[in-house]
């Protein structure tokens, strides 16, 4: 590293969030996950050994994955490289495989790759990933929120331990924000002067994410003028704070499930501009694309229907776009379907027709099906009487002929009933015509 690069680094670690600059660069300086992070336990003594093999590190927000792999970088003497999934794509990871061939090849030295965010990573980046893994030329290190069964390749999981990390409790917490106010790199100069329960009253707001914690105090202490050279803390400034807070869309946070609502119920309510503009809010604040193009398959059966029955298959579309291309381009896909979904004709008869069948379901699970729409096809069945009687429609006007269909125990209901609105209104029509012959 020459001067100027060193210079560049220790600047912007100086002006770096609180939480990046005091992060803790030894096993003995970290807060929480006592479950697996304790002297003399197995994942000590692999760090401390340098025999890490490939992890996949899982768990919410702010509560230690970045650090651990951190820490590791600090204590392997192999070449740690680390990505992003947001930022990075496949151009990267060959670049990352070519200089841990050369690594290995004139120096025989491993290589560790971390890369954070890993479930962003679509499913053709994740397979680059995967015969380097295989062979042992890449040592992995996964950093996910998502559940990794959902979102990490079953091919690569299977060559990965995997470590869920927890929530960090509150007393973890306030030593976290104790040790943030004597650091030299932390707020030891501001001469900062907080009460204990209010460190607690920190450690509440910010829902075992440390890192929250960390910033949110940093907040405080910056915006608050100092009284005879001493900052005063306490709980009405630390509530003002998280407010004006970055961190508010937390994937666990009521503002990211009341944004996600809005969202849907922009479409619902058929208007494309707020529709986006959330979309848009959702895209800049770090949700997972796969998030929201879930919930706009769901939304296309829910609220649209038959109405429109293109709206699923657009949707699915979307989700399929985002799982190939990944952000940022897979946005215009979003935005695509979203402006579709919301300018296409509502009907949510779908939903209350499955809604009522599984009410009716709940309470009457055992239905005696008529012996003429059995299964037929087997030797012997005609010796039972299955499927004697049975009309098939196509022998018949329009495929269509007047028989029962609901079981024996069960009285005729009608749970479909299609509205007057887009296509269903067609279906509607359709359905009358037919039972009137």
């Amino acid at each position: 590293m020459d001067l100027f690069e060193y210079s560049r680094k220790k600047s912007i670690n100086k002006n770096a969030p609180l939480a990046d600059r005091i992060r803790p660069k030894k096993l003995e300086d970290f807060y929480g996950q006592k479950h697996i992070i304790y002297k003399n336990s197995p994942l000590d003594r692999l760090i401390k050994s340098d025999r890490i093999g490939s992890l996949i590190i899982y768990g919410p927000p702010g509560v230690g994955k970045t650090t651990l792999a951190m820490i590791i970088s600090n204590t392997t003497n192999r070449i740690f490289e680390k990505l992003s999934a947001v930022t990075s794509g496949v151009k990267d990871i060959k670049e990352v495989v070519k200089n841990a061939e050369s690594n290995l090849s004139f120096y025989n030295k491993g290589t560790i790759l971390f890369i954070d965010e890993i479930h962003r990573f679509n499913k053709s980046q994740q397979d680059a990933l995967l015969p380097h893994v295989e062979n042992g030329l890449i040592t992995l290190i996964g950093a996910t929120t998502e559940n990794p069964y959902f979102e990490v390749n079953k091919a690569l999981l299977s060559r990965c331990k995997i470590i869920e990390l927890k929530n960090i409790s509150d007393d973890d917490i306030v030593k976290a924000l104790k040790r943030a106010l004597i650091l030299e790199n932390g707020l030891k100069k501001y001469n900062v002067k907080i009460a204990e329960e209010t460190l607690y009253f920190i450690s509440k707001l910010s829902h075992g994410d440390v890192r929250a914690a960390l910033n949110g105090l940093e907040v405080a202490v910056l915006s608050t003028e100092p009284i005879e050279g001493v900052i005063l803390i306490d709980k009405k400034i630390v509530e003002e704070s998280f407010l004006n807070t970055t961190n508010l869309y937390d994937k666990d946070s009521d503002y990211h499930y009341n944004t996600i609502s809005a969202f849907i119920k922009s479409m619902r309510g058929s208007d494309p501009d707020a529709a986006i503009l959330y979309l848009a809010k959702m895209i800049k604040s770090g949700e997972d694309p796969k998030f929201i193009a879930r919930r706009m398959v769901i939304f296309a059966s829910e609220d649209i229907g038959n109405a429109d029955p293109n709206a699923l298959q657009v949707a699915n579309n979307v989700f399929r776009a985002v799982e190939i291309i990944g952000l940022p381009e897979a946005q215009l896909n979003l935005a695509q379907g979203v402006l579709y979904l919301a300018t296409a004709p509502k009907s949510n008869r779908s939903y209350l027709a499955i809604k009522k069948a599984m009410d009716d379901i709940d309470g009457n699970t055992n239905l005696e099906i008529p012996n003429y729409l059995k299964d037929a096809h087997y030797k012997g069945a005609e010796k039972f009487g299955i499927g004697k009687g049975y009309k098939y429609p196509h022998d018949y006007e329009n495929a269509y002929v007047e028989q029962r269909y609901f079981p024996n125990n069960f009285n005729e209901k009608k749970y479909y009933i299609p509205s007057d609105i887009g296509y269903e209104a067609n279906i509607k029509e359709y359905m009358k015509k037919l039972k009137e012959k």
